[in-house]
């Protein structure tokens, strides 16, 4: 069965493991708007600011905060071939967080075994992450388990001395 339109796009749009030249703006615009809190639909869409590892520069990005169990999560929905993974990783997970405060968090990577509670409340929240992670809304969570290999989950730590 073909992909309904909406997905396809966001596919296109992510097709070679980052935004293309249609997503580029359309992110720049929402990292704005939920840096200042403006749509960031119930607190669900961050900025995420990391230093670029080669740049040297802040790099921005918007991004969907997953709450689950007491703890804050990120999700790469296009793998882990993604260059703001990398530079959270070069960075040793120092950033700062938007939403819509400034706050420096260090993020930690979550094993494998304890990704799919997290990658099943994800697509329930991210409309535009769906279209890359192959399992529906309101999959049993062993279904998430079977690709959560595939997609790095981030766990959100205040980290007061990173800024």
């Amino acid at each position: 069965m073909r992909a309904a339109l909406p997905q396809r796009a966001a596919r296109w749009m992510y097709r070679s493991g980052g935004p293309n030249w249609m997503a580029r703006p359309m992110n720049a615009v929402a990292a704005w708007q939920f840096r200042r809190g403006i749509l960031s639909f119930g607190g669900r869409g961050v900025t995420l600011d990391v230093r670029g590892r080669v740049s040297g520069r802040t790099v921005s990005l918007p991004l969907v905060l997953v709450r689950l169990g007491g703890e804050r999560y990120l999700v790469s929905m296009l793998g882990e071939d993604v260059q703001w993974l990398r530079n959270v990783r070069a960075a040793d997970g120092r950033a700062i967080l938007h939403a819509p405060r400034a706050e420096p968090v260090r993020l930690v990577d979550v094993a494998v075994a304890d990704r799919a509670p997290v990658l099943r409340r994800y697509v329930e929240l991210a409309p535009g992450g769906r279209p890359h992670i192959p399992v529906p809304v309101g999959a049993p969570v062993e279904e998430f388990a079977r690709v959560a290999a595939r997609f790095p989950v981030l766990r959100v730590e205040s980290a007061p001395d990173v800024a």
